[in-house]
């Protein structure tokens, strides 16, 4: 198993009393409410964070897109990887990812990607997502295109960074009479990809096709639904005739560990409700909104997300496996469990979460890398 860790960079010093005049953080809630100095304290704590999870040996570290809110401060993650790409020296930066639909030019990706690539000398993993609902509210893009734009845009950034340039591109959505990439990726042909998810059918069936054999990820999701939705990528690799294996699947769950379950879950009380009831908070058609899935799918969804919009205790999230919290010991046999009943072979830790301020990260961090990876490294 390889161990990521991932950040949202959320803005921590959110007045949490918001709620009071606006029913999510996402999107409606005044930019007002943003300090920039704030934010500049927070940026730079948060790429601290990062840069520590390279020195102390994880796999690699994520960020990710989110636009017009509170829980996610990245809406261009390629500047975030890039502030990285030259202060980290061995972890692996994966972008998760770029929302392709919501692109008038997809082509500025494979540019930022090739970039990173170059820089790092090959460290950068490549995440292509749909992006949640709420960003086709913010980008005004038609949700019920989603699906054919991302297809679209992911097959012209792959013949960009594969096929010798100039090309012509002519598609639905995008016309080019020019393409030719500058610079070509590093890795050949090209970057890892990887497609985080939250548990679309059309996407597990795509992305598991023998041409592409993409890395799987589901985020945020209970124990269960994640059983389900790992054994649905297995099940869909069978049917294409092969064997999925544990580098083709990943999760990505909020996680605290600490000297005992009792402090774990003081100290991570507070911290993970925040994270849960007011940057999380959205109602479901700002989430899914209509056409962004087909019914079968947005059936399956709305299982998976039923708690968004309703308020959740730490108890709530721990019991349901969306989020792992205790001692040492506690973490490794959870850990130890899912992965031998599931199968995963990436964990994208979220280590910080809502308002867990600076010092309880850092120990949330050296407690991770120092008595929870090396245990599973043998």
């Amino acid at each position: 198993m390889k161990f990521y860790f991932m950040h949202l960079m959320p803005y921590a010093d959110l007045d949490q009393s918001y709620d009071e005049k606006y029913n999510s953080a996402w999107v409606t809630l005044p930019n007002t409410y943003y300090d920039p100095k704030k934010g500049h304290v927070l940026y730079n704590r948060y790429l601290d964070e990062l840069e520590l999870a390279d020195a102390l040996g994880f796999d690699g570290i994520c960020v990710n897109e989110h636009h017009q809110n509170a829980y996610g401060l990245m809406p261009i993650p390629a500047v975030t990887a890039g502030a990285l790409s030259r202060r980290t020296k061995q972890a692996k930066i994966a972008v998760l990812g770029r929302a392709l639909p919501l692109l008038n030019n997809p082509l500025t990706v494979a540019e930022e990607y090739a970039m990173l690539d170059n820089i790092t000398g090959g460290r950068l993993i490549a995440g292509f997502v749909r992006g949640i609902g709420a960003e086709y509210h913010a980008s005004g893009v038609n949700p019920a295109e989603s699906h054919d734009r991302f297809h679209e845009a992911h097959d012209l950034i792959l013949r960009a960074w594969t096929e010798p340039g100039p090309f012509v591109f002519e598609g639905k959505y995008y016309h080019f009479d020019y393409v030719n990439t500058w610079p070509r990726p590093y890795q050949q042909p090209c970057p890892p990809i990887w497609i985080p998810s939250q548990g679309s059918r059309e996407t597990i069936e795509w992305a598991a096709a023998p041409e592409r054999k993409y890395t799987y990820l589901q985020t945020f999701t209970p124990a269960a639904m994640l059983a389900r939705y790992m054994a649905m990528y297995k099940e869909v690799a069978q049917g294409y005739g092969y064997t999925a294996s544990e580098e083709q699947l990943g999760w990505s769950v909020p996680l605290y560990v600490a000297e005992s379950d009792e402090i774990a879950h003081r100290e991570a009380k507070p911290h993970i409700e925040a994270f849960l009831n007011k940057f999380l908070r959205m109602p479901m058609e700002m989430l899914l909104p209509p056409g962004y899935l087909s019914l079968q799918s947005m059936a399956g969804v709305m299982k998976a997300k039923t708690s968004i919009g309703t308020r959740q205790s730490i108890d709530d999230v721990i019991a349901k496996g969306m989020f792992l919290c205790g001692g040492v010991a506690t973490i490794r046999a959870r850990l130890e469990q899912y992965q031998k009943e599931i199968g995963f072979g990436h964990l994208l830790t979220m280590l910080q979460f809502g308002t867990l301020p600076a010092e309880l990260t850092r120990k949330n961090i050296e407690i991770f890398a120092r008595e929870v990876m090396p245990y599973f490294r043998g």
